[in-house]
């Protein structure tokens, strides 16, 4: 039997699965990551934690399994797409892994949107530049970060660099896969799979700290012999270059043709639909990103919201008060499958991190709680804000002419048949789930396999081993209910909400403790007077 490790370099944890030759998970260890919020809309994590849970994870994986470590026939890895981190000339982390819930580069992002000539929009097929991007986060780094100004050779997504640590890669051996790339969202030339010299000179960032661009199948390097000593492995495994979490994610649950959708519901939540490439008119338009897949020509627009996943944690976590207890989920949406459609009125906007296009001061909230307002009745207003976000994202596409046939729920949040139902009925579509749910992580085996000539067809032997487990179908009178309350959740966002966001965003932002150290209190009270948004109006 041959077998495969699969690293999926997350958000929330570090998965490492090893699958046989048939893709049945055979053994499996997570490692939750750690996210550092070290100042308000700030997210960190520590890059060579990802690299410390990789070998543990495989180490584990190969003791529970028992199988023959010689068996093994390679690694394949997928990681965020969104986020960045410095590296030196030895390939080791010199900053944090910043990745897309931070918000800390939105001054160098407003410089490229008010200033800059918008050719991402041609060559990359995104409109949209925002503080979340790798080449915004470079701009942050390159210009704030010292140690990155003096030592920093190469950035890098999380993904290329577990896989290239791995590998025991220098700086310069490093690289990046073509599906990581379109991840950066600007940057690059989509349709050439190429760096844009272009932008990169206009965005202030020099072309020799970008790394290298691969196909997602091709060998990287080979397990270090440090990497073996820890692991267990043998020393000389093929390393196969992976792909991004996104696209992994799309491939995992048989996204292969135009017209069919994903819901990947993760940490951050996201819908895309395959297309034949790009949209002109779409790409256009904010709201939507353009990536490349991870096999040939495949192509995709997606939307997303960053703490869609995150705002249920969130929600056990820190309202609840049930950290890390899973059976908190099963109880709570058993509760909201006995709430009626609209949550009996109750809204929420899940902006836990910061806006949205429509509303970039917008702030994570409930609205319209009552006396009898309970956490069934809560958490489905969770559950439908996410959805709510998605018909924005369908309803721009069916405008310019994406096909929508189908969508497969995956990831964590298709375990929730009320969250599921809720989005077939927004949708207006047919949705499923497949009995094989592991997504990224099996399409990494399978990448593994193609890669070291196993497999001849990913696409064929993706036909084979996934089935459908659960349809959802669309009920027409709910989908007639939540159209109409969309455009309630609509306006409140873009109009009646934004003075009170400008208001919140006052308060949360007003440093009080050391306006009161730095100040007398007359000075204070005329201070408050002119900067209070409520005041001068």
């Amino acid at each position: 039997m041959k077998y495969y490790v699969s690293i999926d370099c997350g958000t929330q944890s570090t998965k490492v699965a090893i699958y046989d030759e048939n893709s049945n998970s055979i053994a499996q260890h997570s490692t939750p990551n750690q996210i550092k919020y070290p100042k308000p809309g700030w997210a960190e994590l520590d890059a060579d934690s990802y690299v410390q849970a990789a070998l543990k994870g495989i180490r584990e994986c190969l003791n529970s399994s028992k199988i023959n470590p010689s068996h093994v026939r390679a690694i394949c890895g997928d990681g965020i797409i969104c986020g960045v981190v410095g590296v030196d000339k030895d390939g080791e982390a010199i900053t944090p892994f910043i990745p897309y819930l931070d918000s800390r580069a939105e001054e160098e992002a407003g410089y490229i949107r008010n200033n800059l000539e918008p050719v991402w929009i041609e060559e990359s097929g995104n409109p949209m530049v925002e503080a979340l991007q790798p080449p915004v986060i470079t701009m942050w780094l390159l210009k704030n970060h010292e140690e990155f100004k003096k030592r920093g050779v190469k950035v890098m997504n999380n993904g290329p660099y577990v896989l290239s640590r791995l590998a025991g890669l220098k700086a310069e051996e490093m690289y990046i896969d073509w599906s990581t790339l379109s991840g950066w969202l600007i940057g690059f030339k989509a349709v050439e799979k190429t760096w844009s010299k272009k932008q990169m000179d206009m965005f202030g960032i020099p072309m020799d700290i970008l790394p290298p661009i691969v196909k997602p199948w091709e060998i990287i390097g080979y397990l270090s012999k440090e990497a073996s000593s820890f692991t267990g492995l043998p020393s000389g495994v093929p390393i196969v270059a992976g792909a991004g979490d996104t696209m992994q994610s799309f491939l995992g649950c048989g996204v292969v043709s135009p017209g069919m959708a994903a819901d990947v519901a993760g940490t951050a939540a996201m819908f895309g639909v395959m297309v034949d490439g790009i949209n002109k008119e779409l790409s256009k338009r904010p709201g939507l990103y353009f990536t490349i897949g991870t096999l040939p020509n495949t192509y995709y627009y997606w939307g997303y919201i960053r703490t869609g996943g995150l705002s249920l944690q969130w929600f056990r976590d820190q309202v609840i008060g049930r950290p890390g207890d899973s059976s908190f989920y099963d109880e709570v949406n058993a509760k909201a499958e006995k709430v009626p459609e609209g949550s009996k009125g109750t809204l929420f906007f899940p902006y836990l991190q910061g806006g949205c296009n429509e509303a970039p001061k917008a702030t994570g909230c409930f609205l319209n709680l009552t006396s009898v307002t309970d956490t069934g009745i809560m958490w489905r207003a969770i559950l439908e804000s996410i959805a709510y976000e998605y018909v924005t994202f369908t309803d721009k596409m069916r405008e310019f002419g994406v096909e929508i046939n189908s969508v497969v729920f995956t990831e964590g949040g298709s375990r929730s048949d009320v969250w599921n139902q809720i989005k077939s009925d927004m949708l207006n579509i047919k949705g499923l789930t497949l009995k094989k749910k592991e997504g990224a992580t099996m399409a990494n085996g399978l990448l593994a396999a193609y890669a070291v000539g196993d497999i001849s067809d990913i696409k064929a032997a993706l036909e084979k081993r996934l089935e459908p487990q659960k349809t959802y179908w669309p009920n027409k009178d709910n989908t007639i209910y939540y159209r109409n309350a969309y455009h309630c959740h609509q306006s409140l966002l873009k109009t009646q909400m934004t003075q009170a966001f400008d208001v919140c965003s006052y308060l949360r932002d007003l440093e009080w403790d050391k306006m009161l150290k730095e100040n007398d209190l007359t000075k204070l009270e005329k201070e408050l007077r002119n900067s209070n948004p409520v005041l001068k109006r």
